[in-house]
């Protein structure tokens, strides 16, 4: 049985056979299928979580899974779809940017914390009971299958729900490319905007070159957590991969996680 200081590696053996996905075109109206699909064509890391004694490594195809389970649990618990809009009570985690994906997969609309407005589903990793929305419960460390704290009436625990959940998806609603994929109190960002405003956000950090393997430092915060989602998600537009670092005690430095993870660009999510 693993221990949870254990380095948890999520990419496949170099012994499986893993059938080459048809790549579906990232269109500017709904980019996440083609976008994903891409994402799995090469087995090398795309997402990599360091946090106190904890690295998690997630290759394309994994993070793919991880998004088709969760998608396929929001349909069929909720009927998530365009009209549906999803409370992420969540910091900037690697389980955060597979949820945002997700909600972004069925169509929905990401919120990122209480007080933004009616909402259907509420994500958290400390939940509460509430008699007007569905609250979901999420495990956060990495090795969590199980929530591990107490579950108020009604609260669904999604760190086990989400493991019965298949890798292929079931049926997904008919998306709107002009309803709303991100709602703040300060702006809407509508599907067929996305890819512009994720690139936005990352130009105004310099930009990158194709490729990238950029360090995200300061993750672990609720702030920055949409900043984190657009950047993440322009960083895949560009076949580049991610590393979080959160400052829990016991992380390595930004710099020895630089060298290590052979990083090209910096950006502090804090700064």
């Amino acid at each position: 049985m693993p221990h949870a200081t254990d380095r948890v590696n999520f990419t496949h053996s170099a012994l499986d056979v893993v059938a080459v996905p048809r790549l579906d075109p990232v269109t500017s109206a709904m980019p996440l299928p083609g976008l994903l699909s891409r994402l799995t064509t090469e087995a090398r890391p795309r997402m990599t979580w360091y946090s106190g004694e904890e690295r998690a490594e997630l290759s394309g195809h994994v993070l793919d899974n991880w998004v088709t389970k969760v998608a396929n649990f929001l349909v069929e618990e909720y009927q998530a779809g365009p009209d549906t809009r999803v409370a992420l009570d969540l910091p900037v985690h690697w389980r955060t940017v597979v949820w945002a994906m997700a909600v972004w997969r069925v169509g929905a609309c990401l919120v990122p914390a209480p007080g933004s407005g009616r909402v259907h589903v509420h994500v958290s990793d400390h939940p509460v009971d509430r008699k007007d929305v569905n609250v979901v419960a999420l495990g956060l460390p990495v090795l969590a299958r199980v929530f591990d704290g107490e579950l108020p009436p009604g609260v669904v625990d999604a760190t086990t729900a989400v493991m019965t959940y298949g890798d292929v998806l079931t049926w997904m609603p008919e998306p709107d490319p002009i309803g709303p994929a991100v709602e703040t109190p300060d702006q809407t960002v509508r599907f067929d905007q996305f890819v512009a405003w994720a690139d936005s956000v990352l130009e105004s950090h310099g930009g990158i070159e194709r490729g990238a393997r950029v360090l995200l430092d300061g993750a672990g915060g609720r702030e920055q957590q949409v900043q984190a989602l657009a950047l993440i998600f322009a960083v895949y537009l560009r076949d580049g991969s991610v590393v979080l670092r959160a400052p829990a005690p016991g992380t390595p430095s930004a710099d020895r996680i630089a060298q290590t993870e052979l990083v090209t660009k910096r950006i502090d999510l804090a700064g």
